[in-house]
């Protein structure tokens, strides 16, 4: 799938078949993160992947749905990076994109997340001076959800407003 389908496709998924995700599929979504824009090459993240179902059920405070996922990825970013969180949404982004391009769902799981962020760095290890800014469940997906995007011609402006 090129990008643009990718762009296109990507959808937030929250029902999945509970399969696997075989390792080469995680490190290349992984990789697709660590290539995204960031500023000044700052680069202030890192990616955990977990794959163990018991571990995956204990992040069920931040949406019961995410027990069924193939994986979570928690995105660990450093704060001192003055651009720490647009770097990280732009990583995030693309493992989005990496993951639809790969047949997988995927959603970014933020709200739900951040009221729990000490909860979730203790269980994941997470030094103190760092922040888990999302987790992104992802895995084979059992919806495919239609929601409608605005047309183009209602968000598009020419030269000003």
């Amino acid at each position: 799938m090129d990008t643009l389908e990718a762009i296109r496709k990507r959808r937030s998924i929250r029902k999945y078949t509970g399969e696997a995700i075989p390792k080469p599929d995680l490190e290349t979504i992984v990789d697709a993160g660590r290539l995204a824009a960031t500023g000044s090459n700052r680069q202030p993240w890192d990616f955990i992947v977990v794959t163990d179902p018991a571990r995956i059920a204990e992040f069920k405070a931040a949406g019961a749905w995410m027990k069924t996922a193939g994986a979570v990825i928690a995105v660990v970013l450093d704060p001192v990076s003055r651009w720490w969180v647009e770097d990280g949404s732009a990583a995030i982004e693309n493992m989005l994109l990496a993951s639809t391009a790969l047949g997988y769902g995927a959603c970014w799981v933020e709200g739900n997340a951040l009221p729990r962020e000490e909860q979730f760095k203790t269980l994941l290890g997470v030094p103190t001076e760092k922040r888990l800014m999302a987790l992104i469940p992802i895995g084979v997906p059992a919806e495919e959800p239609t929601q409608e995007k605005k047309p183009l011609e209602e968000v598009l402006h020419w030269e000003k407003y």
